[in-house]
């Protein structure tokens, strides 16, 4: 039998509640999850990496954990595209196509940024645009 401290279904990278489901799961539910998950704290410090990120990017979470997200792990998002959004909403929940380019060839993904006040971080979900 499965462990009835997870919920009945992890939420998609598209849920309208997102931010609130995030906060809600455990590490190990963040490493289960299908899409990228960045979260950092106001000082913007990553605080998680999980599994599906590092594996898409090629980099070990211990490796970013305690960086600056914007300066040190992905530079390519410190702009007004990314980073400007989080700088000056403390409420956001917007999706944008987006290519990243540090340490891989240029990849499109689908980034969906979201902030709220009192929520413990700011997360940025990152989803791989599949090539046709």
């Amino acid at each position: 039998m499965g462990d009835r401290s997870f919920p009945e279904e992890l939420p998609a990278s598209d849920a309208p509640d997102l931010i609130e489901r995030l906060e809600a799961l455990s590490p190990t539910q963040i490493d289960q999850l299908p899409f990228g998950v960045i979260a950092f704290d106001p000082d913007e410090r990553v605080t998680i990496y999980n599994n599906h990120e590092s594996e898409f990017s090629g980099i070990d979470p211990r490796r970013v954990i305690g960086s600056n997200l914007f300066t040190e792990v992905a530079p390519c998002t410190n702009n007004y595209l990314v980073a400007e959004r989080y700088r000056a909403n403390d409420h956001l929940d917007e999706r944008l196509s987006y290519v990243f380019t540090l340490r891989m060839r240029p990849t499109p993904v689908e980034l969906r940024l979201l902030a709220r006040p009192g929520a413990s971080s700011r997360y940025m979900i990152v989803v791989r645009v599949e090539s046709v």
